[in-house]
């Protein structure tokens, strides 16, 4: 009996090292990616410039007027957050803070900078979230955490475009889970819509998702137990991190936006979210779109019903005197 004991004993012993040693392998890969991050922060200006060929003259001609800036703030832990921005072409008040997606940067969101920027005549701000781009930080976020941050860039962008501004705050990806969980928090008066492109519905949603794909492996304990370590190294869960609960409470109105062939943020997921929000909303599935190339793939389209969407709450845009722009 006591031989049958120990043996139980040792079975849970090693079963429990095990489920911990997978957890926190789970946690540094999906929290980490440093090799991932590194090459892409590399490459981020390169890369956009073969994806969206007409961002080049339109950087080039902010950076020769020096118009596209930089700036810096210091977040909760004293780590540097790193912005990007740009006034609009003529003086407005309409003001666009728009959030990049899972392990890419500010200038990684520049095609989404040019559609309000050039295309509707707004203000832009591009923040590096923490841990990404030019931002410190100790790990991803996915969006939690980086709610608090993004508010902060909300007030920062206000301020920097003289106050009292029309803001509208775009995400894509991790930046659209990010989106939903800022609009489920208290909003200043100046916020007006928000526009959430291919976000998912909690980070457990998706951590499990990817768990099942990648690995084969279901979620319960491995991913229960990385919540857990997660919390106790970074200070949040992965079951408290939901767009969904958020944007539940969200009371200003949102476009949802999600590819009909999304396999990495499954097109299931948008239909809860839209459902959850309650008040005015607007939903795209769009044809054919895989992940997060919405935009790329049919940018008329959608630039024509984003264009739609925001310009109801935020106002039309400016009449342009440069016909250059």
């Amino acid at each position: 009996m006591k031989r049958i004991v120990r043996s139980v004993l040792v079975l849970l012993l090693l079963s429990a090292v095990v489920v911990t040693g997978g957890s926190l392998y789970m946690l540094s890969y999906s929290l980490t990616p440093d090799a991932t991050m590194e090459a892409k922060n590399a490459s981020s200006y390169k890369y956009m410039y073969a994806e969206y060929p007409f961002l080049q003259p339109w950087v080039d001609s902010l950076e020769r007027t020096g118009a596209l800036r930089d700036t810096v703030i210091l977040g909760a832990e004293g780590e540097r957050l790193h912005a990007i921005y740009a006034a609009a072409p003529e003086p407005t008040d309409r003001t666009a803070v728009i959030v990049h997606g899972y392990t890419d940067n500010a200038v990684r969101m520049l095609m989404i900078g040019y559609l309000y920027n050039h295309d509707l005549g707004c203000n832009i701000l591009l923040p590096d979230l923490y841990y990404h781009g030019q931002s410190e930080g100790r790990a991803i976020r996915m969006g939690w955490k980086d709610r608090l941050d993004v508010l902060r860039w909300m007030e920062i962008a206000n301020d920097i475009f003289g106050g009292d501004t029309r803001m509208v705050v775009h995400g894509i990806s991790m930046g659209a889970a990010t989106t939903m969980m800022v609009s489920g928090e208290e909003q200043r008066p100046y916020v007006k819509c928000f526009v959430e492109d291919c976000g998912y519905t909690s980070v457990r949603d998706q951590f499990a998702k990817e768990l099942k794909e990648q690995f084969g492996l279901p979620a319960f304990p491995l991913l229960d137990v990385a919540s857990w370590l997660c919390d106790l190294k970074y200070g949040w869960n992965f079951r408290e991190a939901s767009s969904l609960k958020q944007v539940a409470k969200c009371r200003l109105p949102m476009l949802f936006i999600h590819g009909d062939a999304d396999g990495y943020v499954p097109t299931r997921m948008v239909y809860p979210l839209y459902e959850a929000k309650p008040g005015e909303k607007e939903l795209w599935v769009v044809p054919g779109a895989a992940h997060a190339v919405s935009y790329r793939d049919n940018r008329e389209e959608y630039t024509r019903r984003v264009k739609a969407f925001v310009e109801k709450y935020i106002g039309g845009e400016p009449e342009q005197t440069n016909e250059n722009q």
